[in-house]
């Protein structure tokens, strides 16, 4: 079993399946000789050669849809956008190519392609360097979203999701990526177990899309949270005495609707959790679905503890950060009410 922080999990997956597979590329901003800004291509351009891992203009339109065309010719390309705050000039492509091209073409053609890209604060990246914008992708039909919380799921889920014949996009949080503590005490602390945190086995193996991971069982109220706000919550419920049960979805579109409907219809209150904006952030998704599936087990409104609904701010970053107060008291919220 190695020890891995998420960079280096991610690394090592592009490196197997570049080696396993010739199709496969990697390529955008930085991500060559330099080895991408947070390192996780780091080598692949000394080792696959300047046709397999190759640096880009900066233009975000123009990486994906080159890489568009690669994926609908066989190629199963992997980009990087540097920071997803940088991607809105691709989004009509993702939105009204990639996403639709086997709808588009009756399964002739599919497209094949990863595109990977950090998201969230915790880096104070300011306005312009932390965003979660991933509701904007999951309501796109024919395109999948992921989000890993830890090294393990983000090998497993990064496999599975270069394998897949249709777009994935892959969300990096980059508040994880060195590992559990970066020494900023300024910083809140996340919570986890460091001494299992960055276990990854060194087989290959993957991770399903649409499978949600239970990280926690309890009774009283259901979490659920993806990213970085899956250690927040295990944080703050852990100091509180909740009997929480914190569900970590992974991925986003497929949805695993059921996992949750089972633990709400159990605890009978639920609790959401994101970094995104509150108003029209995944969080209203989620809890449409389970008042919709789980109403007459509900003992309480679900409630949501999320991003403000501005800018994210430079210097106030940990004051926007949903942390483990403010997760506490939406906690103490729903279960104090009657």
């Amino acid at each position: 079993m190695a020890r891995m922080n998420m960079i280096e999990a991610i690394r090592s997956t592009l490196a197997y399946q570049m080696s396993k597979d010739d199709d496969v590329l990697v390529f955008g901003e930085d991500v060559g000789y330099f080895g991408g800004v947070f390192r996780c291509t780091d080598g692949l351009q000394e080792t696959f050669g300047l046709k397999r891992c190759f640096d880009t203009p900066i233009s975000e339109g123009g990486i994906v849809g080159v890489a568009i065309g690669m994926a609908a010719a066989g190629l199963r390309p992997v980009v990087e956008i540097q920071f997803s705050d940088y991607i809105y000039p691709a989004y009509d492509q993702i939105a009204s190519e990639a996403a639709r091209l086997r709808y588009r073409s009756n399964s002739d053609f599919c497209a094949p392609l990863t595109i990977r890209t950090p998201v969230g604060g915790g880096i104070y990246g300011g306005e312009t360097h932390s965003q979660s914008p991933e509701a904007l992708f999951a309501h796109i039909c024919g395109l999948k979203s992921v989000i890993p919380s830890n090294p393990y799921d983000a090998k497993g889920l990064l496999n599975t999701a270069i394998e897949t014949n249709d777009p994935v996009m892959f969300f990096e949080p980059k508040r994880l990526y060195n590992g559990p503590f970066d020494g900023d005490p300024d910083k809140p602390a996340l919570g986890w177990d460091s001494s299992e945190f960055g276990e990854v086995p060194d087989e290959e193996y993957r991770i399903p899309l649409g499978e949600a991971r239970v990280l926690r069982e309890g009774n009283a109220i259901t979490v659920l949270a993806y990213g970085t706000m899956v250690w927040v919550a295990e944080a703050a419920t852990r100091e509180q005495g909740i009997d929480a049960e914190i569900i970590d979805l992974r991925s986003l579109i497929p949805l695993d609707i059921e996992t949750i409907q089972q633990s709400v219809e159990k605890t009978g209150r639920c609790v959401i959790v994101h970094e995104a904006t509150r108003t029209c952030g995944f969080g209203a998704e989620l809890a449409a679905q389970v008042q919709e599936r789980c109403f007459y087990s509900l003992e309480a409104p679900v409630a949501r503890v999320c991003g403000w609904d501005t800018p994210y701010p430079h210097a106030l970053e940990w004051n926007y950060f949903p942390g483990q107060k403010r997760v506490a008291e939406g906690l103490a919220k729903v279960l104090e009410a009657a």
